[in-house]
């Protein structure tokens, strides 16, 4: 007997030593990572990155867990409520570990009940630090041990409502969707601290099983469970039999909004955004010398884009874009299918980038058996169409065509960049980099680049002008020959030449032959020059026909370099990002414009007026008749070779704005320049966005804004009353015995004329019976 005893004894001793041994043992990490205080202090959950708006209002996130924190204050106490009556009714009893309910487990075993002995600290120590349970006992049993330590030691550096929070913040609740902010946001649109009882009730049921629960998947499931936590609610005295009654009466009522990357504001912009940040992470450093993480440090960036803006701007490409696809699609060339010939490799290769083809292709099929499927076979497919609905998706039609009729027919629209940026301070405003994110990703705003048509033709009259040429000098309108580069040769849009025109009239008309004479005289290389240090980074080749616009740049760079126009010579910068946080709502960095000097003020203002009139006569000018937009504006368009690229950049006094439209291959385009020029498909985005900015006045943009008059120039005018800068320009006198009448701006007939500082740069008025012409678009 005594010797049982003290074998007993020695047991009890050796294991309880044992016991300890191995507690310390995995104190110390000997079987695997244990956090430090500091991480314990410092939890760090995979946070999604968010961005913000200029607003402040959410346009979407980055992550691999959708996960965004919130304080316990912003925590509803129903959601509390729920909690501990479901997974933790001695929460506030014990120190992290429950006795009581560890001691209980192997009675549950013998009567065949499944009982969870994990606290809610011990679920956080778990979600935290662990990551997923093992299988093997033995490290189950650690893991088990391990989150016993960390339960005491997270009781000791937190208060019981900070783990409430912790643990809230931490869990998921299906469709990818981690933490009750989050949660609350996606399935009910709310904030978590607005939550009721039974939207709690619901949110936290999910945690037992978060798919099985789902109330978007599985609705009656979801209605049973919820239930089932308003009945713990009410055995825990969180309600009365009342007021269970009433939360379990009502239905699941769903306000699902889950944002992803093709929805949200500006999804374009966002991509766009997504690769800067991810350089800005790869340069800057967090405290412990890793870099930030995009997907997992919960950054937040806060951006320039007003979304009623963004908003008025993809409804002008799509009003406009809608109208101009129909057109397009009708062309023979196009409808016939004639346009694929000799291009079939631009279909196979489509097609191997399909997940049909892949999927055919790991099946065995030869590429032969392949593409006769392709080819003949109908199949039931969803594709983008302007304004058509496929249940509740947008822009989306359901037909019945062949897999390679369903790429053609996709690779045959119409695509656009259109972009808006305030010329003063840089902000980018707008950011449409196609008709629709979920069906083309490829932006064409920063990373497309086509020829630029006559759009570059104001880069080539300013540095015109800064060697010696004024708007009013008289050049030939005859073609040009360069017999050094295989005697290329200039003929204007519509063949017509002859006579001598202005400078000014010259670019209103968008006159090749003028831009070539002044190629000639200046060179291609000083041109070239000038557009690098006007911003615009893409290579340049020396060729004297890139003064029509044959190289090939983004619609990014051209804004750029269009700002020193309304922006007094000065170059800025596009703006998009304000200031980046980190997770704890530290300001990591601010961002201000960065601007330079590229022309004088006094020669800005010129290009101004002679940009004016190709609004107020020339190729611009369905501005005014078309679109009735009587305001001060200035502008240019331009049309590539075969019309397969469209273009229109122009601004007013507070933006600046560029739309581009072509398809995505260059040998699919316009036949016609009636419907092809930029005129008739980048300036209608242009006019119509600047019809709604106008219209809505909770924007600021002043209808009634004027370009100012540098002191330079203002000083020279002669006026009959100089009591103010706007009075002093009612009626100027031109010299050449007209006048510009500068009260009203905004009719076609009254062509307002800028006087400048020079003599021989002031601008001849058109004659009198000069109409509107909207016909020319080079």
């Amino acid at each position: 007997m005594k010797r049982s005893v003290k074998i007993l004894w020695r047991v009890v001793i050796f294991g309880m030593l044992g016991f300890f041994l191995l507690i310390l043992l995995i104190n110390w990490g000997v079987f695997g990572y244990m956090p430090s205080i500091d991480d314990l202090q410092n939890p760090s959950a995979s946070l999604s990155s968010e961005v913000y708006a200029a607003d402040g209002s959410l346009m979407g996130k980055y992550y691999l867990q959708d996960r965004t924190n919130c304080d316990f204050s912003e925590i509803s106490p129903n959601v509390i409520h729920a909690l501990i009556a479901t997974e933790d009714d001695r929460f506030y009893a014990h120190s992290g570990i429950d006795p009581k309910g560890t001691v209980a487990i192997p009675l549950y075993l013998l009567i065949g009940k499944k009982r969870g002995s994990s606290t809610i600290t011990q679920q956080l120590a778990f979600n935290l630090f662990n990551g997923e349970r093992a299988r093997n006992p033995l490290v189950r049993t650690i893991q088990k041990l391990k989150e016993w330590i960390l339960a005491v030691k997270l009781e000791r550096y937190f208060t019981k409502n900070e783990i409430l929070a912790l643990y809230l913040n931490t869990v998921p609740f299906s469709d990818n969707v981690y933490g009750i902010n989050n949660a609350a946001k996606t399935f009910f649109n709310k904030s978590p601290d607005r939550l009721d009882i039974p939207e709690s009730a619901t949110l936290i049921g999910m945690l037992k099983g978060n798919t099985l629960y789902n109330p978007r998947r599985n609705p009656r499931a979801a209605l049973e469970r919820r239930n089932t936590v308003i009945d713990r609610m009410r055995d825990a005295g969180f309600l009365t039999l009342g007021q269970a009654a009433i939360a379990k009466s009502s239905p699941i009522q769903l306000q699902y909004i889950k944002l992803d990357q093709n929805d949200g504001t500006a999804p374009y912009f966002r991509e766009y955004l997504r690769d800067v940040m991810k350089q800005w992470c790869a340069t800057h450093k967090k405290d412990n010398g890793d870099p930030y993480n995009l997907y997992t440090d919960g950054l937040k960036i806060y951006t320039t884009i007003i979304p009623s803006m963004q908003q008025d701007a993809e409804e002008a490409v799509a009003a406009h874009l809608a109208r101009l696809q129909p057109i397009f699609s009708a062309q023979p060339y196009i409808k016939s299918g004639r346009c694929w010939v000799g291009h079939e490799n631009i279909l196979i290769a489509a097609m191997r980038n399909t997940d049909r083809y892949k999927g055919m292709k790991d099946d065995g099929m030869s590429d032969d058996q392949i593409l006769h499927y392709f080819n003949t076979k109908k199949l039931h497919v969803r594709v983008f169409a302007w304004g058509r609905y496929s249940g509740t998706l947008k822009n989306s039609m359901d037909t019945l065509m062949t897999p390679m009729d369903s790429i053609r027919y996709m690779l045959e629209r119409l695509q656009t960049g259109f972009m808006v940026m305030d010329p003063e301070s840089g902000e980018v405003k707008a950011w449409v980099g196609g008709d629709d994110f979920l069906y083309f990703k490829n932006d064409h705003i920063h990373n497309t680049k086509r020829q630029v048509g006559s759009t570059i033709k104001p880069l080539l009259y300013a540095r015109a002008i800064m060697d010696g040429f004024t708007p009013s000098t008289v050049v030939p309108n005859d073609p040009v020959y360069f017999p050094d580069f295989h005697n290329w040769h200039s003929h204007n849009a519509e063949g017509t030449s002859g006579g001598m025109v202005t400078l000014t009239e010259a670019l209103a008309q968008s006159l090749n032959n003028v831009s070539a004479y002044l190629i000639k005289m200046i060179g291609p290389a000083t041109l070239v020059d000038f557009a690098h240090r006007a911003g615009i980074t893409s290579d340049i080749p020396p060729y004297p026909s890139i003064s029509l616009g044959t190289p090939e740049i983004s619609l990014y760079e051209m804004i750029r370099a269009y700002s020193m126009f309304p922006d007094k010579g000065l170059v800025i910068e596009p703006e998009y990002i304000t200031k980046i946080e980190d997770r704890n709502g530290n300001i990591l960095e601010s961002f201000a414009p960065l601007k330079k000097e590229v022309i004088s003020e006094s020669l800005a203002f010129t290009l101004v007026g002679m940009m004016e009139q190709v609004v107020n006569y020339g190729t611009g000018a369905r501005i005014r008749g078309a679109y009735h937009l009587y305001n001060e504006m200035a502008g240019k368009t331009g049309t590539t070779n075969e019309q397969t690229d469209g273009w229109f950049i122009g601004f007013t006094p507070q933006l600046l704005a560029g739309a581009w439209v072509g398809c995505d291959n260059n040998f699919l385009h316009f036949t016609s320049l009636a419907n092809g020029q930029g005129a008739n498909t980048g300036l209608p985005i242009w006019a119509l966005f600047f019809q709604k900015v106008y219209q809505d006045k909770s924007l600021g943009i002043d209808p009634n804004a004027h370009f100012d008059i540098p002191e330079s120039i203002l000083g020279s005018l002669t006026a009959p009353d100089s009591s103010s800068q706007a009075d002093s320009l009612q009626t100027v006198d031109l010299g050449n015995g007209t006048a510009a009448d500068y009260s009203d701006p905004g009719t076609p007939n009254q062509v307002p004329q800028e006087s400048h500082a020079e003599p021989k740069a002031i601008m001849p008025a058109p004659a009198t019976n000069k109409k509107p012409v909207p016909t020319r678009g080079r």
